[in-house]
């Protein structure tokens, strides 16, 4: 057995060692491939990962208009959160963003349902007035937050004058700190049901009419063949419409800046609107705690996004 290893490590010695493999130059597919993904990766690193990592670093600096254009800004660590953390508006905007997301989300997906099993139905004209439904989602949103201000105007809006007409009193609805609230919840809804009704009436078109025939020979009513059929078949359309919807609405500033500026006395105040006036609806702007706040909305959308993820995953695996 020695002498055969013996021969074997000659033989070695001889021949030497063995040649390296060649190295495969890249096809034609997978130059065009990469060549497909670098505009995707330059747009996402120059307007995603690029403004998060300017915005973490502003909240983590203490930022002047001096220090904002020279670049020379101290590094103060976690100091700007703190700040957010213990000012007196933190509360009540923590409170108007949550109220707001949820109200906005329960209501605009509620009626996009509604609209969108109302419009599966194929009635004439069926196609036209859908089509209608889509001009509040297609209107730029300062002419929307514009129209709603008009219609909601104490002394001039078309919403007190009907008001007036069946003998209630007018309200104050951008002016009053118990309806601000409320109104720019009502002029969000009405820009976000468009969109409930477009993704979810897409779900309904895949769901097999055979079913809802079986169903009924079966004897089952409209609302068992909603509830047994539509519903649990739309689950995974609802679920990417809710987290596209609350990622919308917890960055919702054009309406709320437009109809109330945040007030009446930090009324109708969110996390957008709070940010936007630290960093630049002051004369001495506060950069540091504008983006630490914006930050904290960055963190809201990310964890519901993950939330959404693990759920789908479970999903997928059962």
């Amino acid at each position: 057995m020695s002498a055969t290893l013996h021969k074997s490590d000659h033989r070695a010695a001889l021949t030497g060692p063995a040649p390296a493999a060649p190295r495969r130059r890249p096809t034609s597919q997978q130059w065009a491939a990469w060549a497909f993904l670098t505009p995707v990766t330059l747009y996402l690193v120059l307007f995603y990962a690029y403004p998060l990592y300017r915005n973490l670093d502003l909240s983590l600096r203490n930022y002047t208009v001096r220090s904002f254009v020279q670049g020379d800004a101290p590094f103060t660590g976690l100091t700007n959160y703190r700040t957010v953390l213990d000012d007196p508006t933190f509360a009540p905007a923590l409170l108007h963003t949550v109220v707001f997301t949820a109200v906005c989300l329960v209501f605009q997906y509620a009626l996009g349902l509604a609209l969108a099993v109302f419009f599966n139905q194929h009635f004439r004209l069926s196609a036209t007035l859908r089509a209608l439904f889509l001009v509040p989602w297609l209107l730029p949103l300062i002419v929307s937050a514009s129209t709603w201000s008009w219609m909601l105007n104490s002394e001039s809006g078309i919403v007190n004058a009907l008001l007036s007409a069946v003998g209630i009193d007018p309200v104050n609805w951008l002016t009053s700190p118990d309806w601000s609230l409320t109104s720019v919840i009502i002029a969000n809804v009405w820009i976000g049901v468009p969109f409930n009704l477009v993704v979810l009436y897409s779900g309904l078109q895949s769901i097999p009419t055979s079913l809802y025939e079986a169903a009924a020979l079966d004897g089952a009513g409209a609302w068992q063949r909603f509830w047994r059929i539509t519903f649990p078949l739309l689950r995974p359309v609802s679920a990417i419409t809710l987290l596209l919807g609350l990622v919308y609405t917890l960055k919702v500033f054009d309406i709320i800046w437009i109809m109330t500026k945040g007030g009446p006395a930090d009324s109708s105040t969110t996390f957008a609107t709070w940010s936007y006036q630290l960093g630049f609806g002051n004369l001495v702007p506060a950069f540091g705690p504008g983006a630490a706040v914006g930050n904290l909305l960055v963190v809201a959308a990310l964890v519901f996004g993950l939330v959404y993820v693990r759920v789908q995953r479970k999903q997928a695996l059962s």
